[in-house]
């Protein structure tokens, strides 16, 4: 019998799980993208609950598996099974060790395969299980990738069924607000070894160990008032550091007081400090730390997010995130810096980065400052071009139209996004009124998504705001009856908005 949850889906989450089940009609395997602290186990929970047959929620940690057997208990009022080591409890929904069920055979015994952390799902060990099992029905749920990770999973996933970007949590008011300050130690990263497309953590010990007592004055002067974790590359690192810190404490996978450390700093105030290396990036959570401090330095961007993640939650009296940065000198490019988290544009990024070394800033706001530059500079390009005679506007007008540079930066990923968009979707455009004509499929469906959300808003269409704007007006956060009232009154007094006196 099918349950509910103890309390609503928040409506991102709602909006997923619909999106999920709209997605699995035309393809297996998809993607379902929410940042950390938005609640991914809710949402894949209640996919698991709904679906019929027996479902498997695939993990690599103790502490993801426990949290999903623990939250599914909770929203439900029943335990999933288990499997791991000796234990191999198969029910209606079962919680399993990628570890364990890598190594056994399980073929076609799941109709339904939900991947936690699914940026480890093009491994061999995840591989070689789901190839078992290729009938099933796959949802891989991740923190904010990149579009290197995106290409990578790729290779597997069909496509991204719901994204809900941090930016938007933060803005909805899920997550905290983020401030970022670039500390001014400059740290030569030019030697640091670099294998299977990141820096190597070895490395970045031995080049970080001059720079440690100048580090740990650095946290002390700037988060003296701050709840802080810090990610180290090696635990001898996050040991030494610890050491330089008044009251800091180190923690790691074999510390024999692990679970009294993290409850300490839990309950802990201002001015506690936590150094670990690397252990913290998932399955843990603590809300009231309100500062992030990451010496393992990465190319990766969900790595990223999954560190920086640790400090996004809500929690009372927590007015933001300080992340603490520091000037990584190095010549390879791609390092991830605090504005990645926001912008997927390297220009804002690095824009947003040079101002955060002369002051702490909002990262919100710096990004919004420096997509109102592109804004602009998009706007000069559209008036030297020339308009069409056609009533259709191009994708260029429609960046400028909806304010919306996100469209200007679409790119790509799977490869069915790369073919030419359909008759059906040139078709479906031209209503909207928008020239669709020699635009892949992935771009026309990144458009239509937002001209969809725009009509479930019951907000302007394109054509009333391109018809308004000739007018002098700025309609884009009009409703459809607002802008409709406002065209047929231009219309009565013969296109003549003066004689409106507005």
């Amino acid at each position: 019998m099918i349950r509910h949850s103890i309390k609503a889906l928040r409506p991102y989450q709602q909006e997923a799980v619909d999106a999920i089940y709209e997605h699995w009609n035309e393809w297996l395997r998809e993607l379902l993208v929410l940042p950390t602290g938005c609640g991914k186990t809710v949402v894949f929970n209640t996919v698991a609950n709904r679906q019929r047959g027996k479902t498997l929620i695939l993990a690599h940690r103790d502490e993801l598996i426990e949290q999903a057997r623990d939250k599914y208990a909770a929203m439900f009022g029943e335990l999933p099974g288990k499997i791991k080591a000796q234990e191999n409890d198969i029910r209606r929904v079962t919680v399993g060790s990628i570890q364990t069920m890598s190594r056994r055979n399980y073929e076609n015994a799941f109709n339904t395969i939900i991947i936690d952390e699914a940026h480890h799902a093009v491994s061999p060990s995840y591989q070689a299980l789901l190839s078992q099992m290729p009938e099933a029905k796959v949802l891989g749920v991740t923190a904010t990738p990149d579009r290197g990770d995106k290409k990578s999973l790729a290779r597997y996933f069909e496509g991204i069924a719901y994204e809900y970007k941090l930016k938007d949590a933060i803005r909805d008011g899920y997550l905290c607000e983020i401030t970022a300050r670039t500390v001014p130690l400059e740290i030569d990263m030019n030697n640091v070894k670099v294998s299977l497309g990141d820096f190597e953590v070895a490395s970045i010990a031995e080049t970080l160990g001059p720079y440690l007592p100048q580090i740990a004055e650095a946290i002390q002067l700037y988060a003296s008032a701050r709840k802080t974790v810090v990610f180290c590359p090696l635990i001898s690192v996050a040991q030494e550091l610890a050491e330089m810190i008044p009251g800091a404490r180190e923690v790691n996978g074999q510390s024999p007081d692990r679970k009294d450390t993290l409850e300490w700093f839990d309950q802990a105030g201002p001015g506690a400090v936590l150094c670990n290396a690397m252990l913290l990036t998932e399955g843990w959570d603590c809300p009231s730390c309100d500062c992030v401090v990451v010496l393992r330095p990465t190319k990766i961007r969900s790595l990223y997010c999954q560190m920086i993640g640790r400090g996004t939650r809500l929690s009372p009296g927590k007015t933001n995130l300080l992340i603490l940065d520091f000037l990584w000198l190095c010549r390879k490019h791609n390092l991830c810096k605090p504005a990645s988290l926001i912008s997927d544009n390297q220009v804002d990024i690095d824009e947003v980065t040079t101002i955060s070394e002369q002051e702490e800033i909002d990262l919100m706001g710096a990004i919004s400052d420096a997509e109102e530059a592109r804004r602009n500079s998009l706007a000069k390009e559209l008036a030297r071009q020339t308009r069409k005679k056609s009533q259709l506007i191009n994708p260029l007008e429609l960046f400028s139209l909806l304010d919306d540079v996100g469209l200007a930066d679409y790119e790509p990923t799977f490869k069915w996004e790369e073919a030419e968009a359909s008759q059906k979707q040139v078709d479906a455009l031209q209503k909207f009124g928008v020239d669709a004509e020699g635009i892949s499929k992935g771009y026309a469906c990144a458009i239509m998504d937002r001209l969809i959300n725009r009509s479930k808003k019951d907000l302007a269409t394109i054509k009333q705001i391109n018809c308004l704007r000739k007018h002098g007006y700025d309609p884009i956060d009009w409703t459809f009856e607002q802008a409709s009232k406002k065209i047929s009154a231009l219309a009565a007094v013969g296109w003549k908005r003066w004689r409106l006196h507005d």
